[in-house]
């Protein structure tokens, strides 16, 4: 980092202060003594205080810092920088990078640089978490055993490699498999809210290449995902470029109903963003409403912005914030020095202080918490939804309605019917709306864990105060993982639930697909001699008319501790506010708000038992290691031994000719072009993805070295062979390239006439000696980033990319690997030029480059889309990985 080398050619070393009696050192914005400061939102405040930390005059300058501080006037035009504190990589995305590294180190070797030296320069987090898959299931014997030895077999060559990356490289760990989620462990262990590095303290942020890598706003850790490339960058000391974003504010007001529970909170949050349009911004949560959210409904929140299109929902820490910290794996020092530092920089704030609001960008949505009602949905489809408080008239229309989606037209004359029938040598009575199945699951959308803590203290007070669920009713408990059974015994509700009949089932897919066991056989002829609208309850999703059960009509989906509420109530005709749930014994009527626990007493379980015991949990297993991975061997070597043989992971050849001197530019001459493409090609239609095609050019490879087709594998899995992937790029099927006519992974082999393979006609190119071009119209690249969506294309040879448009991220990835992105002139395209596609191109390369210069191919005008001299600093270098490569040499 710029201030540890140098503290006196900080451009902002005056902004330094000091800590623990000047033990630890800051740079604090608020020395800048510019009321913009107190105003922006505290998201941008973590940016501003990056760009000032690692202002170099390079990568980050002088004019960033200033552009971030003028965030209300620059929101949306000011491209700025920002460098992370981190980067997290799971597996799958992270072995290219990792590959990369390693082959970097091969070629500063032959210079006769030290290769150890070769690490990345921001620390990276990598997660062994995309695995394991069950093989064995639990009738066997030391089943995981089994499974681990599986693993190992298959993934043998890939976890070696990562062994030996945790071994060897400095700045990277490696999570081991068979720890946790990439997503959890980073919520749990890596994210450490302040960082201390070569004694300055500043704000944890990361980037990474997982897709719920937001989860870290809720715990007011900045971070978003990328794609490989850009991970990959950031790794070797690049920041990622981005202009500066609006901020929309998102107000929270009004107090919780005491029977909504956290995952109704959530939904209902998302259900308001999704309809506000903020593609693209940075959400951030103030307002009093804020402050009744607990650490894990934040996170689950901040989850959700792909289903809103934001890119980060961000929540300043506060108070509730630190003491889900201090549960945690946080020491009460690291606490007190992290609160200090946070409210020294203003980045720490109260949420019922409303002199405390920043201001935001022009949109701001109020959301009133009030205005969220626990809901079911039901009778039949998982879309209608129902207000607890309806439900009682709500069943009563659906006994009303014709046959449809809600109704079961249901004649006035035969509602009231009431079948008695006899269960275990007792008479009891069914109904329309009578509860015959209750099911407890927590998967999907209810595996918050306060949705299932608040069902198991409901159970309890349930218990307590004498209620019973009547034993005709078939209960059943089914956690989706092991960790919910461990967290529902550790609070101690496990044996309340059973009291009421709900036993640990199993884990995986049970009632919601229909795998129950039959209904007592009296309870079914009473269903079918009375014609009744029988009703199920679960907390899973899925739900369908019938599918539960036959003889069950009425189906509905419900939040865990609500199933366990009308379970009690034996019925779904029941107005909770005016209805008892049940008569104890000694005859004393129970409502649903007697027994219901508050907000508080759910937060306060959460925190001090079950988050403890995970945190705790994770710890050990971390600390412990596992014998798994303690046993696998890996090479003690400081350059990686490539086997040779491995069509898994192999040296990528980017590093191939490397000199130590930036080599002159090179003109590019009677270029042919590769592709000549439409509009809307997206990084779907370049980068390999999905299974690998038995015709495809990947395929004659892996053949060639004796892999049967079931062999193959997936491109996803084989990302650390770049043989594998360079043949995969632009063989999509979907690919409508114009020398073909249709879609398709095949081109025009301009010399010969020929229609072959894309990566055929370019291995034939190369051979020739002859560069290549890409012709493209508009919005070239869009979508989302891939790894291998410009390092493909500069395998096989493409030297430059001539489109009409591009989408800002990858034309950023083309720079990155040393492919000149080129733009027709406004008004311009390959069909106003004339162009065929089949002639020779050249471009006479100035010997000074600069951003935006114009330059001519052929006969016709482009503009060279370099944004800043740094852009043209990396291309002139070959890409980003040989500028980093010569770093060294």
């Amino acid at each position: 980092m710029a201030h540890t080398s140098s503290v006196k050619a900080h451009p902002y070393s005056n902004l330094i202060e000091g800590l623990k009696d000047g033990q630890i050192k800051f740079f604090n914005p608020q020395k800048l003594d510019d009321p913009r400061y107190d105003k922006l939102p505290l998201s941008i405040r973590v940016l501003l205080e990056a760009a000032i930390r690692n202002c170099d005059g390079f990568y980050t300058k002088e004019e960033d810092v200033e552009n971030i501080l003028d965030w209300q006037q620059q929101q949306n035009k000011a491209e700025v920088v920002f460098t992370p504190a981190r980067v997290l990589l799971q597996d799958f995305t992270g072995i290219p990078a990792m590959v990369d590294l390693a082959a970097m180190r091969d070629a500063v070797a032959k210079h006769g640089v030290d290769p150890s030296l070769v690490n990345p320069k921001c620390p990276t987090d990598l997660v062994v978490d995309h695995s394991l898959q069950i093989d064995y299931s639990k009738w066997l014997v030391r089943v995981s055993l089994f499974n681990q030895e599986m693993e190992l077999s298959r993934n043998k060559e890939r976890l070696q490699f990562f062994k030996w990356c945790s071994n060897t490289f400095k700045n990277v760990n490696v999570v081991p498999p068979d720890v946790g989620a990439v997503h959890q462990v980073n919520l749990e262990h890596l994210s450490r809210v302040v960082q201390v590095t070569d004694g300055f303290i500043y704000p944890d942020s990361v980037v990474g290449t997982d897709s719920h890598t937001t989860m870290v706003n809720g715990l007011g850790i900045l971070g978003w995902g990328v794609g490989g490339i850009e991970s990959e960058a950031v790794m070797l000391g690049q920041p990622v470029p981005l202009a500066l974003p609006q901020v929309v504010g998102c107000k929270l007001v009004g107090s919780i109903n005491p029977l909504t529970t956290s995952i109704d909170i959530v939904l209902g949050i998302t259900k308001h963003l999704r309809q506000a349009a903020i593609a693209g911004r940075f959400v951030e949560f103030f307002g009093p409403g804020v402050s009744q959210l607990s650490a894990p409904d934040r996170t689950t929140i901040a989850n959700m912005c792909p289903e809103y299109n934001a890119t980060v929902s961000f929540f300043p820490i506060d108070q509730v914030t630190l003491k889900h910290f201090k549960k945690t794996n946080f020491s009460q020092e690291k606490l007190d020095l992290m609160e200090s530092y946070l409210k020294a920089v203003k980045i720490f704030r109260s949420y019922e202080d409303p002199s405390e609001d920043p201001q935001y960008s022009e949109q701001v949505i109020e959301i009133n918490l009030s205005s969220m009602v626990p809901q079911v949905s039901g009778p039949k489809r998982p879309q209608d939804r129902v207000a607890v408080s309806s439900m009682k008239e709500d069943f009563q229309s659906c006994l009303d309605e014709k046959v449809g989606f809600k109704g079961f037209h249901i004649s006035k004359e035969k509602q009231d019917i009431r079948i008695p029938f006899l269960h275990c040598g007792e008479e009891y009575q069914l109904v329309h709306g009578s509860v015959v199945i209750a099911s407890v699951i927590s998967c999907t959308n209810n595996c918050n864990p306060s949705a299932m803590l608040t069902a198991g203290l409901l159970a309890k007070k349930a218990v307590e105060a004498g209620l019973v669920v009547r034993p005709y009713i078939q209960t059943s408990l089914a956690p989706g993982v092991g960790m919910v059974t461990h967290y529902l015994n550790t609070s101690g509700v496990l044996p309340y639930f059973s009291q009421l009949g709900f036993e640990v089932i199993g884990y995986g897919c049970a009632t919601c697909v229909g795998n129950t066991s039959p209904l007592p056989e009296p309870v079914v002829d009473a269903i079918k001699q009375g014609d009744l609208v029988a009703c199920g309850v679960l907390s899973g999703n899925r739900h369908f008319e019938g599918r539960l059960c036959a003889c069950v009509r009425a189906n509905y989906l419900a939040s865990p501790p609500l199933v366990v509420a009308y379970a009690l109530a034996g019925t779904v005709a029941i107005n909770f506010e005016q209805e008892p749930l049940g008569v104890t014994s000694e005859g004393k009527e129970v409502y649903l708000r007697d027994i219901w626990p508050s907000r508080e007493e759910v937060r306060e379980t959460e925190e001090d038992t079950i988050i403890s015991s995970i945190f705790k949990d994770l710890r050990q297993r971390i600390e412990k290691g596992n014998m798994f991975w303690s046993n696998i061997e890996c090479p003690d070597s400081v350059v990686f031994p490539w086997d040779h043989k491995s069509t898994y992971i192999r040296s990528p050849s980017f590093f191939s000719k490397l000199s130590k001197e930036v080599p002159a530019p090179q003109s590019i001459e009677n270029a042919h072009v590769l592709l000549f493409l439409g509009n809307n090609v997206t990084t779907d239609h370049i980068s390999p993805a999905g299974s690998i095609a038995r015709v495809s050019a990947a395929a004659k490879y892996l053949l060639s070295k004796r892999l049967t087709p079931r062999e193959f594998n997936s491109y996803g899995a084989r990302r650390g062979n770049d043989a594998v992937m360079t043949r995969g790029t632009f063989a999509s099927i979907k690919l409508q390239n114009r020398f073909i006519g249709k879609a398709g992974p095949k081109t025009l082999h301009i010399p010969s006439g020929q229609t072959v393979d894309v990566f055929e006609a370019a291995e034939r190119y190369q051979k020739e000696g002859i560069p290549l071009i890409i012709l493209a119209g508009k919005d070239y690249g869009s979508g989302n980033s891939r790894d291998w969506v410009a390092k493909g294309p500069y395998l096989l040879g493409v030297r430059a990319v001539i489109a009409e448009s591009f989408e800002k991220l990858h034309k950023n990835q083309l720079v990155g690997m040393g492919i000149m992105p080129l733009q027709f002139l406004p008004e311009q395209n390959a069909d106003s030029l004339g162009l065929s596609g089949k002639e020779k191109f050249t471009l006479a390369m100035p010997d000074s480059l600069s951003p935006r210069q114009q330059l001519t191919v052929k006969s016709f005008a482009v503009t060279a889309m370099f944004d800043s001299e740094i852009d043209v600093i990396i291309f002139r270098h070959g890409g980003h990985l040989r500028y980093v490569a010569r770093t060294f040499l």
